[in-house]
C-alpha cells in the first residue's frame, strides 16, 4: 500500500486528538492515509458522499456511538469497513463491537496489529468493490448484446451527463430529424416536456447507479414539427466510448392480425383528436369494469369540463377552439393511472373512472388536475391563454353498482362546482338514509359476527419493496372475508358498518393473531399490521398482545403495527403510552397515511415511530408536481434526521418510482411493486 494514492478515511472522534493521533500513527508505519474528523454521527452520511471512504474509524466516547455509526454506514454504503479503536481492547470488547456493527477493534498501543487490521479490511473492501463493479459490467454486457440482438429495429440514444451523446436511424426517425447533427451534443431534456423532466432525471441517475429494475417510463417527447407524442422509455446501463452511460430505448411495435385488428377497431371507436374513446365506447368499456369488483380501494366516475368554453370559443374560432379541447384532453390523459378509463362524455365534457387506495387518493388526483389545468398556458395558433376545469365526483359503491346512478352523482357535482364559479373539484355522493343504513348494518353485523365465529376471514399480504436495492421480505397486511359460499368480500362492503357497530376491535385482533402465526410460519423480515381508532384506545391490547406472542413465538422485531396519522392526532396520549407499551415489548410501529394532516412535523418530533408511510394522496401526479415534490423532500429530510425510515404508499408506475428515489424515500408499495395476494399458512 505504500505506493498506492493516500487512502480515504473517515475517523469519528468526540475531539480532533484521536484523529491527530491515528494520523501520526500510520505515516510512521508508512501507511499514506487522507483523513477526515467527523465530531458527530449526523455528519457521517454527507461525508461518505462527498469523500468516497474506503474505511470508517469510530473512536467512541459512549456506548450509543457505535452501533448509531453503524447504522449509517449500513444506510449509506453497507459495504464500507467499521474499525472501532479503544484505549484498551480485549477478546470481551472486540466481540460485543463486532455484534454492534464493526468489522474489529484495535488500539493505538498496539500499531502492528492496527496496521494490519486496517490493511486486511481496505483489501477486503476493494475486492468486494471490484467484483460487484465486474459482475454490473458483465451484467450490462449482457443487456447490451440482448438489447442489440432482440431490439434491432428499436429506437436507441445514447446518454451521457444529461446530453445525448448517440443515436440510430430509428431514434432520428421517430423524433422527426433527418440529421443525426440536430440532435447529437443537445441536452436530452430539450426534447421532452418538462412535466416528464423530474422522473427522467430520477430514472437516469437510478440507471446509471445499477438501481433501475425493468419499468417502462412514460414521457412526453417533442418531436422536430413541434407536436408532443407520448413514449413509453426502456432504461438500459450502457457504455459509449469507454464512458458509462444510459441507452433509452423505444421497443419498435412488433405486430400481428389480431393486434392491427384490435386497433383499427379502436381507432374507429376513438376521437381522432385526442385518442380517447367516444361516448358509446366510453360507456361500454365503463360497464365492463364495473361489472369486476375491485381488488382494493376504491372507485369514482370524474366528470371533467373546462369552464366557459363559449368565451374560449368566441375569442378563438371554432376550428382553433378544438385544437384547444385537444391539448385539454392530452392533461387528463397524462395524470390517468394504470387502470383508470377515460373518454369523451359528449360535447366538452370528459368522463373518467378512478381507481385509487383510498377518497384522499381520488380528490388528491382531482385537485391536482384543476392545478395542472389552471397553470398551463395553452398555445393555439398565434394565441396564448390561460383556462380552468371542474371536476365532478360520484363515488362508486361496492357490490353491483348502477352505472346511470354514479354518472348522474359525477354530473351533478359537475354543475353544482361550476355554478359555484368552476376551477374546483366537487364530489356528490349517494346519500343514503339514516333508515337505509340501519338496514344494510342489520345483515351485515350477522355476517361479521358469523365470518368471525367461523373463521371465513383470509389474510391478504402486498410486498414493499426497497428503493435502496435491498432484499428484505416486507409485507402489509389486509383482511377480506369469504362468504358462505366461499366468495371473495372486500373491505369496502363490510368495514363500514363493522366501525358503526363496535366490532372493529374483534376484527383487529383477528388480524394480529393471524399476522403473528404469518410470521412465526414464513419468517418475513417485516410485517405491517393496520389497528383502528378502537384499538388504539383499547387499554387491554397491549396485555393480549403479550400473550399472544408468547403462544405463537412470532420474533416481535418482525411485526410493525400501524395506525393512521388522524387517529394519533386525535388521541395523543393513549397513542403515546400504547407505542411504548410495544416497543417494551420488542414490536415496531408506524404511522400510515403521513402527510395527510395540519401538524405532520410534529409528531415525527415527538412520537418514537420506526416507519412514516407517506400519504398516497401525495402520490397523485408528484412526477408533474414541484410542490409535491418538496411535501415529499420535507418529510422524507426529516424522517431521516429523526432515524425514521420512509414508505410511499399506492405507488402505481415506474415515473412517480423514479421521483421517489431521489427524494430519499426508502420504501414503495402499490399495484407496481404487486397487487395484493392471499396469505396461506402452513399447517
Amino acid at each position: 500500500m505504500n505506493d498506492s494514492p493516500a487512502v480515504p478515511l473517515i475517523v469519528y472522534s468526540a475531539t480532533r486528538d484521536p484523529v491527530e493521533a491515528l494520523n501520526s500513527l500510520l505515516r510512521r508505519s508508512g501507511m499514506a492515509a487522507h483523513c477526515t474528523w467527523i465530531p458527530a454521527v449526523q455528519d457521517l452520511a454527507d461525508a461518505i458522499e462527498q469523500f468516497s471512504p474506503e474505511l470508517l474509524i469510530c473512536c467512541p466516547s459512549a456506548a450509543d456511538e457505535l452501533p448509531a455509526l453503524a447504522a449509517v454506514r449500513d444506510q449509506m454504503l453497507s459495504t464500507l469497513p467499521l474499525i472501532a479503536v479503544r484505549e484498551h481492547v480485549d477478546e470481551q470488547q472486540i466481540a460485543q463491537d463486532i455484534a454492534q456493527g464493526a468489522r474489529d477493534t484495535v488500539s493505538l498501543q498496539q500499531p502492528g496489529r492496527l496496521q494490519a487490521v486496517l490493511t486486511r479490511e481496505l483489501r477486503s473492501f476493494r475486492l468486494e468493490r471490484t467484483l460487484t463493479s465486474t459482475l454490473r459490467s458483465a451484467q450490462a454486457r449482457r443487456t447490451q448484446l440482448e438489447v442489440v440482438l432482440q431490439r434491432s429495429n428499436d429506437a436507441i440514444a445514447q446518454i451521457q451527463e444529461g446530453i445525448l451523446v448517440d443515436a440510430n436511424a430509428s431514434w432520428l426517425e421517430l423524433f422527426g430529424y433527418m440529421d443525426a447533427a440536430a440532435m447529437i451534443g443537445q441536452p436530452l431534456m430539450d426534447f421532452f416536456e418538462e412535466v416528464t423532466h423530474a422522473s427522467l432525471k430520477a430514472a437516469l441517475t437510478a440507471c446509471l447507479q445499477g438501481r433501475w429494475s425493468n419499468h417502462a417510463l412514460k414521457t412526453s417527447a417533442i418531436l422536430g414539427d413541434g407536436s408532443v407524442v407520448q413514449l413509453e422509455l426502456v432504461l438500459a446501463l450502457g457504455e459509449y466510448e469507454g464512458e458509462p452511460s444510459v441507452r433509452l430505448i423505444v421497443p419498435a411495435q412488433k405486430r400481428n392480425e389480431r393486434q392491427l385488428a384490435q386497433e383499427l377497431e379502436s381507432a374507429v371507436q376513438s376521437d381522432p383528436g385526442t385518442g380517447l374513446p367516444t361516448r358509446r365506447r366510453l360507456l361500454t368499456l365503463l360497464q365492463q369494469r364495473l361489472e369486476q369488483p375491485i381488488a382494493g380501494g376504491v372507485r369514482y366516475l370524474a366528470c371533467i369540463r373546462p369552464d366557459r368554453f363559449p368565451d374560449i370559443e368566441r375569442e378563438l374560432g371554432i376550428f382553433a377552439s378544438e385544437q384547444f379541447l385537444i391539448a385539454f384532453a392530452n392533461i387528463v390523459r397524462s395524470l390517468l393511472g394504470p387502470h383508470d378509463i377515460a373518454g369523451h362524455l359528449g360535447g366538452t365534457r370528459l368522463m373518467a373512472l378512478l381507481e385509487r387506495g383510498n377518497p384522499r387518493d381520488v380528490e388528491a388526483w382531482s385537485e391536482n388536475l384543476v392545478q395542472s389545468v389552471g397553470k398551463n398556458l395553452f398555445q393555439v395558433n398565434s394565441h396564448s391563454l390561460h383556462a380552468t376545469c371542474t371536476v365532478g365526483l360520484g363515488v362508486v359503491p361496492p357490490g353491483k353498482p348502477d352505472l346511470n346512478a354514479v354518472a348522474k352523482d359525477a354530473l351533478e357535482a359537475l354543475r353544482r362546482g361550476q355554478g359555484q364559479g368552476g376551477n374546483q373539484m366537487t364530489a356528490l355522493a349517494g346519500a343514503d338514509n339514516e333508515t337505509r343504513v340501519k338496514a344494510y348494518d342489520q345483515v351485515w353485523v350477522k355476517h361479521i359476527k358469523a365470518a368471525l365465529m367461523e373463521n371465513r376471514f383470509r389474510l391478504v399480504q402486498q410486498p414493499i419493496a426497497s428503493l435502496a436495492g435491498g432484499k428484505e421480505m416486507m409485507f402489509d397486511v389486509a383482511i377480506r372475508m369469504l362468504d358462505v359460499q366461499g366468495k371473495e368480500v372486500l373491505p369496502s362492503e363490510f368495514m363500514p358498518a363493522a366501525e358503526r357497530n363496535g366490532l372493529l376491535r374483534n376484527i383487529d385482533r383477528w388480524v394480529i393473531g393471524a399476522s403473528l402465526s404469518f410470521v412465526a410460519n414464513r419468517k418475513p423480515d417485516l410485517v405491517f399490521v393496520r389497528l383502528s381508532r378502537d384499538s388504539a384506545v383499547d387499554g387491554s391490547l397491549l396485555q393480549w398482545l403479550e400473550l399472544q406472542l408468547k403462544s405463537t413465538s412470532a420474533e416481535p422485531g418482525s411485526v410493525c403495527l400501524q395506525l393512521t396519522e388522524d387517529v394519533a392526532s386525535r388521541h395523543p396520549q393513549q397513542t403515546q403510552q400504547m407505542v411504548a407499551g410495544l416497543h417494551a415489548r420488542g414490536l415496531r410501529f408506524a404511522l400510515e397515511h403521513f402527510g395527510s394532516g395540519r401538524d405532520s412535523q410534529r409528531l415525527i418530533a415527538t412520537l418514537p415511530m420506526d416507519f412514516i408511510k407517506i400519504d398516497g394522496s401525495l402520490m397523485q401526479g408528484i412526477a408533474g408536481s414541484p410542490e409535491r415534490q418538496q411535501q415529499v423532500r420535507v418529510i422524507a429530510e426529516a424522517a431521516a434526521q429523526a432515524g425514521i425510515k420512509t414508505v410511499a404508499e399506492h405507488v402505481e408506475d415506474a415515473n412517480t418510482m423514479a421521483v421517489l428515489w431521489q427524494l430519499g424515500v426508502q420504501y414503495i408499495q402499490g399495484y407496481l411493486v404487486h397487487a395484493p395476494e392471499e396469505v396461506v399458512l402452513r399447517t
